[in-house]
């Protein structure tokens, strides 16, 4: 049986404003085993973000705790890395300059990390493309180039904050194969948050179906599709995905 690196025990979170607080998710509870992939989807402002947010460690929750390997999460950890929308790369430095610059910050710069960082490069087509600067890259190369950067610090746990909606559908599906086929060939885990069911289900061995706001679980699927070698396009493909579509779809109350 997987082991359970992250552990999300009775989550709230509310904010405070001028008319009093704010509650943005209530009671959250679920586990997350070592190396799935998991998936939380639910309406725009319902509060994925700031779950995402208090499993980092970067914001404290109101009540509940998160464990990551068995220990309290009370601030950023070097066992997680974050993923946001934008690929934040800067435009003044080269590929290999920014997918280094963790390394950097944590003054971790080692010869080993420095071969690691290359092999990253190597393995996943952007070794050639190492001493161009960001604008003369792709979107779907960016997010690559945005993805090793976080792999570079050797993080446990990937957290993927509406990773690919930036991009146009035809480099999002393109870019979803190339993250998932990384992520799964690192054995890492993924904690990924989106408003696109499709993607949660083609990408994630679990999703966590959440409420409107204040959020709370209203469901969280098993997703299995019978097919060797899976990647998102075959389950996209596959006849298991509408039934998990629909249902996701009722349980989000999204009305066309």
């Amino acid at each position: 049986m997987s082991k359970n690196i992250v552990d999300i025990q009775s989550v709230g979170m509310k904010y405070q404003s001028i008319n009093g607080e704010i509650p943005a998710i209530e009671n959250i509870s679920f586990s997350v085993e070592k190396g799935s992939f998991v998936s939380l989807v639910g309406p725009s402002g319902c509060g994925k973000s700031t779950l995402l947010s208090i499993i980092s460690g970067l914001l404290k929750p109101s009540s509940g705790k998160v464990f990551i390997d068995g220990e309290e999460v009370t601030k950023t950890s070097d066992k997680v890395g974050y993923m946001l929308q934008k690929d934040y790369l800067f435009d003044w430095r080269t590929i290999y300059q920014n997918v280094i610059l963790g390394l950097e910050i944590r003054k971790i710069l080692t010869p080993e990390n420095k071969d690691f960082v290359l092999n990253l490069l190597k393995t996943y087509g952007l070794y050639d493309f190492k001493d161009k600067y960001p604008s003369q890259l792709s979107g779907g190369m960016r997010q690559r180039a945005a993805l090793i950067r976080t792999l570079a610090v050797k993080p446990e746990i990937l957290l993927l904050d509406e990773a690919f909606s930036a991009l146009d559908y035809q480099t999002r599906l393109a870019v979803t194969e190339d993250i998932y086929s990384i992520i799964k060939s690192e054995n890492k885990t993924a904690i990924m948050v989106t408003h696109d069911i499709s993607e949660s289900i083609s990408m994630a061995d679990w999703v966590v179906v959440l409420s409107k706001r204040p959020a709370v679980i209203r469901n969280i699927h098993r997703i299995v599709f019978d097919c060797p070698k899976r990647t998102p396009l075959k389950c996209r493909e596959h006849p298991s995905f509408r039934e998990y579509f629909n249902l996701i779809w009722k349980e989000l109350d999204v009305h066309v």
